[in-house]
């Protein structure tokens, strides 16, 4: 079914008109990938326990230019609903999942939140249109400095952002009411569980690299306790680290 419906998008695609503008083009483009999402969200209704995202996550989803966030050469494929290579051996996420990790942390309009992974920062973007700040740590030097540029470039005036090992959390602006992690690790890494408000979400994808993860939602209760649940099998590229 999923790739039945890769071919439609890109037959749709292909067929639209010439002679449009790209602001027109990309918009239906970014239509047909909400409605993308929401196709997958009714069919993995059964690991996620929900068959709808919240409303203002999915009209982030409608608004954040993705094709912005992607490679040239990869621009023609921004809107479908798949990972995407951004270079030095990492992805920028599937929608359905970054709408899906977004909306299981729950956030509101003055919170404050972690990502380790900035990426191509497209996921902190998302974010920054639900939340009051957004914090996100890159290792991959290329990448966090061109992410910085693109969220200058862009206008996200909300997103802090710097190159380092994300693994130890951003100390110094905890602690936060989410926490977003866009790599697979075999733990919860303990800083980020440190940092985590009370009360707060984490999302996590758990598992050995280069194999089938769990996303996890980690959930810390006023008390401090920790709680997790397996939402989704997932498989994202490892956690890279400074050791």
């Amino acid at each position: 079914m999923r790739s039945i419906g890769l071919l439609i998008f890109f037959s749709f695609f292909i067929l639209l008109p010439t002679h449009a503008s790209d602001d027109a083009v990309y918009q239906k483009r970014r239509t047909l990938m909400v409605k993308e999402i929401e196709t997958g969200v009714r069919q993995t209704e059964l690991y996620i326990g929900k068959s709808s995202l919240n409303s203002q996550v999915m009209k982030v989803m409608g608004n954040v230019p993705r094709h912005e966030f992607v490679p040239v050469s990869q621009k023609p494929f921004a809107y479908f609903n798949r990972p995407l290579p951004i270079g030095h051996g990492q992805t920028i996420s599937q929608p359905y999942i970054v709408a899906l990790m977004t909306d299981l942390l729950d956030v509101g309009p003055n919170d404050k939140v972690f990502e380790l992974g900035t990426g191509s920062g497209y996921q902190a973007a998302v974010l920054s249109e639900l939340v009051k700040e957004v914090y996100t740590v890159e290792i991959v030097p290329e990448l966090g400095r061109s992410a910085k540029k693109r969220f200058q470039q862009l206008g996200y005036q909300n997103i802090k952002s710097m190159v380092g090992d994300g693994y130890y959390g951003w100390e110094e602006n905890a602690p936060y009411d989410a926490i977003i992690v866009t790599a697979a690790s075999n733990q919860i890494p303990p800083p980020l569980l440190e940092q985590l408000k009370p009360g707060g979400n984490m999302v996590i994808p758990i598992g050995a690299p280069f194999t089938v993860q769990q996303l996890v939602l980690v959930k810390k209760d006023k008390q401090g306790k920790i709680h997790t649940q397996q939402m989704l099998p997932v498989s994202f590229v490892p956690i890279r680290r400074n050791l």
